[in-house]
């Protein structure tokens, strides 16, 4: 078959990736339809290269967030920055692991291209809101209590534990001031408890005898500064959770990796990309 357009076998190579990837068509079948080799099929696809998004330099307010696909050896993700008041994807990239040297990147190229942040709704990560520290930062409640349930289990049997997960339950409905006091409280009430110590047989040295909970406990108190900052700043509808995200494109992106398991990491990636790319294009 013979092109007399430049643009055409660009087309038609996004054309064939969107059947494949989209409406789940089989390489053979994609190979009867054109009447081409299946190989030659294959080669369109990985061939196919979204034309980049243009940028609108402005103020955003992000949402940022990774997920991961595949296991082991296979493991890999990306990182996403999307902007709340237009629900734009912003700005995005493949990573092994979720570093705050990845967080940083995207945060320096984003304003690189001319994009304001004027604040930032992020997960729990340990060293996140230094990387973030001149903007209002809002910490995903979501990710809190997984931090807390993590350490406590869904079914605490401790009676501190079972005290410290009420209160936490409450915190997508109270104020800062109610949590906080619910907090204190709950520590006066169990800091007996809390404080208890017991001695490693082997190295004599001492170790709190509850430490999950204490370490539940004390990251409450490290995120503290970070849990209500959308209430301080009602102003900019900042969101108490990356919930736009992991709900909504990164959803979309696990379906869409499942239905396509066999093929490689590359063309998996390219998959995202091509997602990503479209996603404000809302096709």
């Amino acid at each position: 078959m013979q092109f007399s357009s430049k643009r055409r076998p660009k087309r038609l190579e996004q054309v064939i990736f969107n059947k494949y990837f989209y409406r789940k068509q089989t390489l053979r079948q994609l190979s009867d339809e054109y009447h081409r080799s299946i190989p030659w099929v294959r080669k369109q696809i990985f061939e196919y290269e979204p034309e980049p998004n243009t940028y609108n330099p402005r103020e955003v307010l992000v949402v940022a967030d990774a997920t991961f696909f595949g296991k082991r050896r296979d493991k890999f993700g990306v990182l996403v920055f999307k902007d709340v008041w237009s629900g734009d994807i912003l700005i995005w990239k493949h990573i092994e692991s979720e570093t705050i040297k990845d967080y940083t990147y995207l945060k320096n190229e984003l304003q690189n291209r001319g994009f304001t942040i004027g604040g930032i709704a992020i997960d729990g990560k340990k060293g996140l809101f230094k990387a973030f520290d001149e903007f209002p930062v809002q910490i995903c409640h979501f990710h809190q209590k997984m931090i807390v349930q993590r350490y406590i289990t869904r079914h605490p049997k401790l009676e501190a534990s079972k005290d410290l997960k009420k209160i936490v339950s409450r915190l997508t409905s109270t104020t800062e001031t109610r949590f906080i006091n619910a907090l204190d409280n709950w520590y006066r009430e169990h800091e007996e408890f809390i404080n208890e110590k017991s001695i490693n047989p082997t190295t004599g040295k001492e170790y709190f005898t509850h430490r999950k909970l204490v370490a539940a406990y004390r990251s409450l108190r490290r995120n503290l500064p970070y849990l209500f900052t959308y209430k301080s700043y009602k102003e900019l509808k900042m969101p108490n959770t990356t919930n736009s995200l992991d709900g909504g494109v990164f959803s979309q992106l696990k379906k869409l990796t499942k239905l396509h398991q066999g093929i490689t990491k590359s063309l998996k990636s390219k998959l995202i990309d091509v997602y990503l790319v479209n996603y404000n294009k809302k096709i």
